[in-house]
């Protein structure tokens, strides 16, 4: 994401804003991250993670992408 000031922007969402976002249980995500179908989270601390939002906004739109093409 690109701000009115040229920075680069990036946010990271919490597991439960991921949750609310793909409907799916946290084990879920889990098992899809460990099979690569699903963006990986970022360690932001020993007991913290983030997930980029850009990067599950891209995933979702897959879904819907692959979807339309059925």
């Amino acid at each position: 994401m690109l701000r009115s000031n040229g920075v680069f922007a990036m946010k990271l969402l919490t597991k439960r804003e991921v949750r609310d976002r793909v409907c799916y249980s946290p084990q879920h995500i889990a098992r899809l991250e460990k099979v690569g179908l699903f963006p990986k989270r970022v360690q932001l601390g020993p007991n913290r993670v983030g997930w980029v939002e850009d990067e599950i906004d891209a995933w979702i739109m897959d879904r819907i992408e692959t979807r339309d093409r059925s």
